[in-house]
């Protein structure tokens, strides 16, 4: 398709056969409310969700920066990417169900001195995807913006193959990437503005589009590798990332109305890990907890086990999230209540760690 008829409607980019647009399914909303012509309508909350608002802050980033590209593997409207193809088509490439080839392709883009942001699951992203975001981003060096989004349970009703609770897992033992986890809409708009000074390959964990906000406004002072301490405490510090931050915060509001004083701590980026947050959590709080929709093996939690043990830090630590299992196949907020991961659940996991060490003394 030329330029001079390439598509500039959102019927035209986003056309599909009838049933198969699945858009409802995936962000829980209709893209024919949604979408406009320029930027997205404010509608849902559309500012504090992370898969919807990345193609309409990459698209005002694009303006003024243009070695930004965008690329996706045919999720454009289930990942809102269709949003930078509407005001850029010229520089946003559907690459098809073939996301090893789309990651690879966008280290050759990235070779020629461009910034390509690459968007699909986060399950096929880390699974898939693992040797091209090793041997052809982070080994040479490549700038390539890895978009991971519907990362751990949150499609629950598709099963295990498109459940992504081992990403961080691989993606921290890669050498030469950055890890780094979007609590919600604003925080991943100040992490894409920050993305384009950051050297080398980032893979870049979302939610599924409803993530409720953490942040009122774009962080201004936001830089990958330095951790934000949202809530001051000193009984116990909560570190969590991604969606759980919200979580935490909420569950640490509830238990100061219990007696508990909780610091909550948001560890958006895993790798470079903010080791002095850790260290002053484990020194300066009487427990350290770590919360995440992950396998509890091999993410944040054993991020931070690992500092506490180079350091030598005797704290009471816990790890919460998913204890090295499969997930249920079920509506995602069953399965944050199932696995203890909303609000009430992460409160419960405090309280009862919180009262069990006070007993044990």
């Amino acid at each position: 398709m030329t330029s001079e008829t390439a598509a500039t409607t959102p019927e035209e980019i986003g056309e599909t056969a009838p049933g198969q647009d699945q858009s409802d399914v995936f962000r829980g909303v209709s893209s024919d409310s949604l979408v406009r012509r320029g930027r997205t309508e404010s509608g849902i909350s559309a500012r504090s969700v992370p898969a919807f608002v990345a193609g309409e802050e990459l698209a005002d980033l694009a303006e003024t920066d243009s070695r930004i590209v965008v690329m996706t593997a045919d999720l454009a409207s289930a990942n809102r990417l269709i949003d930078f193809q509407l005001r850029h088509p010229d520089r946003f490439f559907n690459m098809g169900i073939a996301e090893k080839n789309m990651i690879s392709a966008g280290a050759g883009l990235a070779s020629t001195g461009l910034m390509p942001f690459v968007g699909t699951f986060a399950s096929f992203a880390s699974l898939l995807g693992y040797e091209q975001i090793r041997t052809d981003c982070a080994y040479p060096g490549m700038p390539v913006r890895v978009l991971a989004h519907h990362s751990g349970m949150s499609l629950g009703y598709y099963g295990s193959s498109h459940h992504a609770l081992e990403d961080l897992a691989a993606m921290r033992a890669v050498a030469d990437l950055t890890v780094a986890c979007a609590a919600d809409g604003n925080q991943l708009r100040a992490m894409l503005r920050a993305s384009l000074d950051l050297k080398g390959a980032l893979y870049l964990r979302l939610g599924r589009g409803r993530d409720p906000e953490v942040y009122a406004t774009v962080p201004e002072d936001f830089e990958f590798g330095r951790a934000s301490t949202l809530r001051e405490g000193s009984d116990a510090t909560v570190i969590a990332t991604g969606s759980q931050v919200h979580a935490a915060l909420a569950a640490a509001e509830l238990l100061l109305e219990r007696g508990l004083s909780v610091r909550v701590v948001d560890m958006h980026t895993i790798k470079p890990l903010d080791v002095a947050a850790v260290v002053a959590a484990a020194t300066e709080t009487a427990a350290v907890i770590t919360v995440e929709e992950h396998n509890i093996i091999g993410g944040l939690g054993s991020a931070v086990a690992e500092v506490l043990a180079d350091h030598r830090l005797a704290v009471p630590f816990l790890r919460h999230g998913v204890n090295d299992e499969y997930v249920l196949i079920g509506p995602p907020a069953a399965l944050y209540e199932h696995y203890r991961l909303d609000a009430p659940g992460v409160l419960d996991v405090v309280e009862e760690f919180c009262r069990m060490r006070r007993d044990e003394v």
